[in-house]
């Protein structure tokens, strides 16, 4: 178990000890019959504070513990706000009703005495609590407003509440409706909340209170409508209404010729049903009536009149005529209505007579393949023949594919589906279908259209850069990745901008031409325009033997020697060649170096040594004049001329202040061209016994710099607040440049430091060395962790970089305040660490002992032998 110890008087604020927030809450079951035995009871204590609190449960004066009891269960739940712990009495018992207390302490830290809240559980308010805060206020500071010590009485019950409207109301569209949601129970006082499901409250809604308002009612605003109490005592109470708002659309009818479906034909002598359908709210208190030649229909033995057939939706009103005779032709009409809507919907007319016949659906002549180009319009047409004449159904061929509107189907009542601004992706198969509503109830008719959408052409490459050495043959091809018609009407090239011979081409997706020999007349930009019959698109080929652009190296960011005498200072610039194998070797390079806005330039020419990938070049620029800024500017020449530039700018900057053996002691305030990380969590302290904080933590860190004066500073890093558990402050070293990428000319460095890991609490001291290439990357070097004594430690790190690199000091706080940490006097020096003598950590043997004989060793190993061979 792991004791921790609080000092308040190093603390900048005292802990904080918050109220116990607490709560009941009450389910009922049921199943179970008694009512002591329906109840289960949670109350919950929370507090919030530093340092944590000891919660202790108590039934009377008795205390409780997790299972001491079939009945009670003490826990702490997953996801709360602050420390929890809950005490659930499960099936309510009649010794269960009592007095039950939370008491919260931190063992009397900083003089903050213990806090309890009481609870009294009857069984008749579900239950009651009162409280008492103990302490006095000035020694502490609470999120709350406490007085001095108080005592809290109030009555905890879940909350009630009643609706004046009953659980289902149906109004008409344009009403004003209200609803009053009363609370009739709850303490605290509960609040009322509206709801509305499966939408959002309609805007034309007014909610205040538990008054619900809804002006202009429309029948989209039917639903679910709820109304909500909490009081975080118990259950939340709640009530529902389902608001119907009366209407009625979409009424259709059907002609089933034949009620055995054995015929698609209305004949004589066999039943015939027409059935009729609204979408109605609300659905079963639609009433139908059906009329023939503008009658009234009175039902017989062979007019049967039923409103839910089982062989269609709910609610649909069905007329059957059985044995069809010649008097029962004429013509039918249903109307649908609903109680107190002064609304009502007509079918159109039935005619039923032997003209009456059923549908046929086909493609006119010359449009079952109809072609257009992209953005224009285009007109699908099905002709549907018959009496009645239903409506259409279109669908896409492609069950996944939908129209520009998002649907995946289209009614048209004269066959004809028109898409505008047509896009390619609207390529393909249409069926049309006939509609099984305001028509025959028979198997649908169908039939299919074919869409073409033409579009321009889609090429590849669109831009290539070709570098290619001189004198060598290559072949530009140019290829169409899609288009409709998918085949190159016409390919037309062009040389800055000048019209080449090429032979025409057949029937194909791509274009070529060759170019036989490059050289500087045939160096420059082709063209290859390729079209269709609806447009074109082009591929653009810069062909050239100029070579690629220098890639700068990671050269030092200072001066390498500065003169303030003379006021100059020189610098070393490093470059290698990009792709130097894709174009004729380079001859040399021309450097110019300029200040910048200023007339004058000097030129340089660096003759080419190595024509190997990542061949390293350097040139040493002196005589610069302190403090003026440059920018260079180096091209690469081959045989074909200049090739691509590359510029930089060169910065002068104080050279590093380090003492005369090369080791940063951090006496300057300029920390030796050491900086702060930019995304660690907190800094480093550059400190002296002289100017350190008086009330820095005691038992951790180091009390004089490494060379024992009271004025000697060191970097240093604090574990107190605000610093938390895994906190990372980094301090970074300058830029140290490598000369060479060769592993076989690889570059030793020697970084040396002293340490200082003392306290109870240390966390993590990381040595990291940070290759500065295209990405920078952190490798670590050296760790230590935990108290390492209270004094000044050596180490010394051998590095072989192959790049540009820094030294990261890394921290990372510990789990406490005594976890301070220090370096001093590091040096990072080109060469091989020097080795250091190890003291003996051996006791040298008296001249009496057994060392003295050369095979003592041996006789001891012998003896022991032989008692193990005895013993077994």
């Amino acid at each position: 178990m792991h004791h921790k110890v609080y000092k308040c008087a190093l603390q900048p604020f005292p802990p904080d000890l918050d109220e116990p927030i607490l709560t009941i809450h009450q389910t009922i079951s049921d199943v179970r019959g008694s009512f002591y035995q329906e109840k289960t009871v949670f109350l919950r204590c929370t507090v919030s504070s530093n340092p944590p609190a000891r919660f202790i449960w108590k039934r009377e004066t008795a205390t409780l513990s997790h299972n001491q009891d079939n009945g009670v269960d003490i826990y702490e739940p997953l996801y709360t706000q602050g420390e929890t712990k809950v005490l659930k009495l499960k099936n309510l018992r009649p010794q269960d009703y009592a007095n039950y207390t939370c008491q919260v302490s931190v063992r009397n830290v900083c003089g903050i005495p213990d806090k309890s809240i009481t609870f009294r559980l009857t069984n008749k308010t579900g239950a009651a609590w009162w409280g008492r805060t103990g302490g006095d206020k000035k020694l502490y500071r609470s999120k709350k407003s406490l007085q001095s010590p108080l005592w809290l009485k109030a009555e905890a019950a879940p909350p009630a509440l009643k609706m004046s409207v009953n659980e289902t109301l149906v109004v008409n569209p344009g009403d004003n409706v209200t609803m009053q949601c009363t609370l009739t129970g709850g303490d605290p006082p509960p609040k009322a909340v509206w709801s509305h499901s499966p939408n959002p409250m309609p805007p034309n809604s007014i909610s205040k209170g538990g008054n619900l308002t809804i002006r202009q009612i429309r029948a989209e605003d039917s639903g679910f409508y709820n109304c909500t109490a909490i009081n975080n005592v118990g259950n939340p109470a709640k009530k529902t209404v389902n608001l119907l708002v009366r209407s009625m659309r979409n009424l259709t009818y059907q002609i089933t010729p034949d009620v055995i479906k054995e015929s698609e034909t209305i004949q004589l002598g066999q039943d015939l049903k027409l059935s009729c359908h609204v979408d109605a709210v609300p659905q079963d208190k639609v009433q139908y009536t059906w009329y023939k030649n503008q009658k009234v229909i009175k039902t017989s033995d062979r007019i049967v009149i039923t409103k839910n057939d089982l062989e269609l939706p709910p609610v649909t009103s069905s007329l059957e005529i059985i044995d069809l005779r010649f008097s029962d032709y004429g013509t039918y009409l249903c109307d649908a209505s609903l109680p107190n809507l002064p609304l009502t919907l007509n079918s159109s007319e039935i005619n039923i007579s032997a003209e009456t016949v059923p549908p046929s659906i086909s493609v006119p002549r010359g449009q079952l393949v109809i072609t257009v180009r992209e953005g224009s319009t285009a007109e699908l047409q099905c002709e549907v023949r018959g009496k009645p004449l239903p409506p259409v159904l279109w669908t896409r061929m492609d069950k996944e594919a939908t129209f520009p509107n998002g649907e995946k189907l289209i009614e048209t009542p004269d066959g004809k589906l028109r898409l505008e601004n047509v896009t390619r992706e609207m390529s393909g198969g249409y069926k049309c279908q006939t509609a099984r509503y305001n028509g025959f109830n028979i198997r649908s008719r169908e039939a299919a259209v074919q869409l073409n959408v033409q579009f321009a052409p889609v090429v590849e490459p669109k831009f290539q850069d070709l570098r290619l050495p001189m004198k060598r043959s290559v072949t530009l091809r140019c290829n169409m990745l899609k288009g409709s018609p998918v085949k190159v009407a016409t390919a037309v090239w062009r040389f800055e901008r000048s019209l080449l011979s090429v032979p025409p081409i057949e029937q194909q997706e791509f274009s070529e031409y060759k170019i036989n020999s490059t050289r500087r007349e045939t160096s420059g930009t082709y063209e290859c325009t390729i079209s269709n019959d609806v447009g074109s698109d082009s591929c653009v080929f810069q062909v050239t033997g100029r070579a690629y652009n220098p890639e700068f190296y990671y050269d030092t960011p200072n001066p390498i020697e500065s003169f303030k005498q003379f006021k100059n200072y020189s610098y070393l610039i490093q470059w290698t060649q990009k792709e130097p194998g894709a174009v004729d070797p380079v001859l040399h390079y021309k450097l110019e170096l300029k200040p910048p806005n200023m007339k004058g330039m000097n030129s340089f020419v660096v003759i080419s040594r190595d024509s190997r990938k990542g061949f390293l070049y350097e040139l040493r620029l002196t005589d610069l004049k302190i403090p003026q800024h440059y920018e260079v500017k180096i091209t690469p020449h081959t045989v074909s001329g200049p090739g691509d530039s590359a510029s930089r700018s060169i910065r002068y900057k104080e050279p590093v202040n380090y003492q005369s053996d090369g080791t940063c002691r951090f006496e300057d305030d300029k920390l030796c061209g050491f900086v702060q990380d930019k995304y660690d969590t907190f800094d480093w302290i550059r400190q002296s016994k002289v100017n350190q904080s008086l009330r820095r933590t005691a038992n951790t860190g180091p009390v004089m710099d490494r060379s024992g004066k009271p004025e000697g500073f060191y970097m240093f890093i604090e574990a107190s607040r605000p610093r938390r558990f895994g906190d990372k402050a980094r301090l970074i070293s300058p830029l140290y440049n490598i000369t060479s990428r060769l592993p076989s000319l690889k570059t030793t460095y020697c970084v040396s430091f002293y340490y200082h890991m003392y306290g109870r609490h240390i966390g993590n001291l990381t040595v990291l060395l940070r290759l500065k290439n295209i990405v920078s990357q952190d490798i670590p070097l050296w760790s230590k962790k935990g108290d390492q004594g209270n004094k000044w430690q050596l180490e010394n790190l051998q590095v072989n970089p192959t790049a540009p690199f820094q030294i990261v000091f890394e921290c990372v706080i510990g789990k406490g305040v005594e976890g301070d940490m220090a370096i001093d006097d590091v040096t990072i020096r080109k060469g091989e660490c020097l080795k250091r003598q190890i003291p003996p950590t051996k006791a040298v043997a008296a001249p009496s002992s057994a060392a003295r004989h050369p095979l003592s060793g041996f006789r001891l190993w012998l003896v022991s032998f032989l008692l193990f061979v005895l013993l077994r």
